[in-house]
């Protein structure tokens, strides 16, 4: 008698990683609430803020000081946002354990996630980019534009594991409002709304315990906007974001799923 054998199809790894990073940012690109006000705030203050102040002369130009920051501001929010709300919702409803129970890799679902924080802050970029060269006027060496993209880019790390403990910690309502109480006070704590230097000057002592200041100091030095700083030292604390948060995120997520 004989016995027919179905193989199961083969599927490339790299095949699922690419599927699973494709679904999630379609997921939150058919998301309003997460694809609107991430695409067009930064859009929209920096033709607010830089095309109304301009070129004031001297050593800061508001065009190209706000190309950089709101692009860092940009790069937070998929970190934030992408991670924190939707991690804690797939956690509430049970999503993250079928997740595990299916044949794919285990490192997929978080891969995706941060795929898809990298392509909306490359995206928000090259929005920035467009509306800095047409109508504000900017013009930068091909050299500064690929230190910032790469600053823009690699920078949602440390948001990304600060998003993804958010996600760990919170349900699926709350995660929002945590969000938002991180994301917008530190935008405007790290310098990123206006120069520092118009700040009262305690805030310019406490900007350094903010991610957000040290990739915003990243990004102003591929401009040409912040002379002096060498990026060693905020490459570094970013990188301490980024392992600190994503260590307590997976503890978190170990314990309690």
């Amino acid at each position: 008698m004989n016995t027919l054998v179905l193989a199961a199809p083969r599927v490339s790894l790299a095949r699922c990683y690419a599927l699973e990073a494709k679904h999630e940012f379609l997921r939150l690109l058919r998301a309003p609430s997460f694809a609107l006000p991430t695409l067009i705030f930064p859009a929209m203050f920096y033709l607010l803020f830089a095309v109304l102040f301009g070129n004031r002369g001297g050593d800061f130009h508001a065009n190209v000081y706000l190309l950089a920051t709101y692009g860092v501001f940009g790069a937070m929010s998929p970190g934030l946002f992408g991670f924190g709300v939707t991690v804690a919702i797939d956690r509430e409803r049970g999503w993250m354990t079928l997740k595990r129970a299916q044949p794919m890799p285990p490192g997929a679902y978080l891969a995706s996630k941060l795929a898809m924080a990298m392509l909306f802050a490359a995206i928000i970029f090259s929005i920035l980019a467009v509306l800095a060269t047409t109508f504000g006027g900017v013009r930068l060496p091909a050299s500064s534009w690929l230190l910032l993209f790469v600053a823009e880019i690699l920078g949602v790390l440390p948001f990304c594991a600060i998003g993804l403990f958010i996600g760990s910690l919170v349900s699926g309502q709350a995660a929002p409002a945590i969000a938002n109480l991180i994301y917008l006070p530190m935008s405007f704590l790290s310098g990123l709304w206006m120069p520092l230097a118009v700040l009262p000057a305690f805030i310019a002592k406490i900007a350094p315990l903010w991610p957000a200041y040290h990739l915003g100091q990243l990004a102003l030095g591929a401009v040409g906007q912040a002379p002096g700083q060498a990026p060693l030292p905020h490459i570094l604390a970013l990188a301490a974001f980024t392992i600190v948060f994503l260590t307590l995120a997976r503890r978190r997520l170990v314990r309690a799923g």
